[in-house]
């Protein structure tokens, strides 16, 4: 579906995306995890074709972005962080634009948008001029437009961002439902976000890939122990006793938990060893009421931070020693684009950027 091989990407001597390399199966819904800084949305525009790379290569379906891309384009839709909508057009007239330029029928035009506007809950709004609408609005006008032309493969760079509870909910069952059909790959800063729709996570940082995997292996890797957590109702040493006699367990900690015998235990375990149902039927048979048990798994949050914190890239940060953000290269709206909410966190280095960085719309490379 989608093959990166060593995408590069360098700006001065610092490099935002070092040597990265993943595939990209159909079907399923990737979460592509990263702090700030981390490469994220670089890779993404490298992906979509709307940024060349130093070195590497990008094949969509075997159709490499930066030498054929109106054919490998046809197979992407894409929502950048910042919707790229124009302020002067309905939502209505908007799709309508896109659609053409995607290449749409006029005759399939009005029964393709109304079919998006649908899906991402903007009929009502369709008529509404886009900069009268609320953020979480235009998030959703803008992954309507990534929608159209059915494109096999949806990439979305944070897109709850700005939206309210029940938004988020909305979108949230809206991009499991397309992952029923489509491929997506779904950028968050939101833990629980990815954990609750990706099938498949990735993490970057300093550029580089350090964990791909499904969300249960991660965890596994990511486990320094075999452990289970339990609150029983006992005494020390009963609770002691009883935890020990289970075949595979090597030890038990036990803390008080300020209510009378109540007390919950750690049992960790030999690597291999599943000792819950063994520890249930032992404090049962005891005549001891458990009143929780549960494997002991670090959280996604966990997770995230030791991976980050304690990778080292393989090259050093720019030459002044401080980290720039690599997420400072994304390409921003689009002409007209309205990013009122966003004007106080743009680029610094804005001015700075090479136009030559972009890649043409018809493929091949600029260096």
């Amino acid at each position: 579906m989608i093959e990166v091989r060593n995408l590069t990407k360098v700006y001065g001597d610092h490099i935002a995306v070092n040597n990265l390399s993943f595939t990209i199966e159909q079907g399923k819904i990737y979460g592509f995890l990263g702090p700030n800084g981390a490469g994220k949305t670089t890779t993404m525009n490298m992906i979509t074709g709307c940024l060349s790379p130093t070195s590497g290569e990008v094949l969509i379906n075997g159709t490499d972005i930066f030498e054929d891309a109106v054919k490998a384009k046809k197979y992407i839709g894409y929502l950048p962080e910042i919707p790229p909508v124009y302020p002067d057009m309905t939502p209505f007239e908007y799709l309508k634009f896109v659609g053409g330029a995607k290449g749409i029928r006029a005759a399939d035009m009005t029964e393709a948008v109304f079919a998006v506007m649908e899906e991402t809950g903007i009929t009502d709004m369709r008529n509404r001029l886009i900069k009268h609408l609320s953020k979480g609005y235009r998030q959703r006008v803008g992954i309507a437009q990534a929608m159209l032309g059915d494109p096999e493969i949806i990439i979305l760079d944070e897109p709850t961002v700005g939206l309210d509870p029940l938004q988020i909910i909305e979108i949230r069952e809206l991009i499991a439902e397309l992952g029923k059909t489509r491929t997506i790959i779904l950028s968050s800063h939101i833990l629980a976000e990815v954990q609750a729709v990706c099938d498949h996570v990735m993490i970057i940082n300093n550029g580089q890939l350090v964990a791909s995997d499904t969300l249960e292996n991660i965890r596994k890797q990511n486990t320094p122990e075999n452990a289970v957590l339990l609150t029983v109702r006992s005494n020390p040493e009963s609770i002691r006793k009883t935890a020990m006699s289970v075949a595979g367990v090597t030890d038990c900690e036990i803390e008080e938990t300020g209510e009378k015998n109540i007390y919950d235990v750690r049992v960790t375990a030999e690597p291999d060893a599943d000792v819950s149902e063994g520890l249930f039927r032992a404090f049962s048979e005891g005549g001891f009421a458990v009143r929780r048990l549960m494997r002991e798994e670090p959280s996604l949050e966990e997770i995230f931070i030791r991976l980050t914190e304690t990778f080292e890239p393989e090259t050093g940060n720019s030459a002044d020693g401080e980290e720039p953000d690599a997420d400072d290269t994304e390409t921003g709206p689009a002409p007209g684009a309205y990013a009122e909410d966003d004007e106080e966190d743009a680029d610094d280095d804005e001015d700075e950027e090479d136009d030559g960085d972009y890649s043409p719309l018809f493929g091949g490379r600029r260096r």
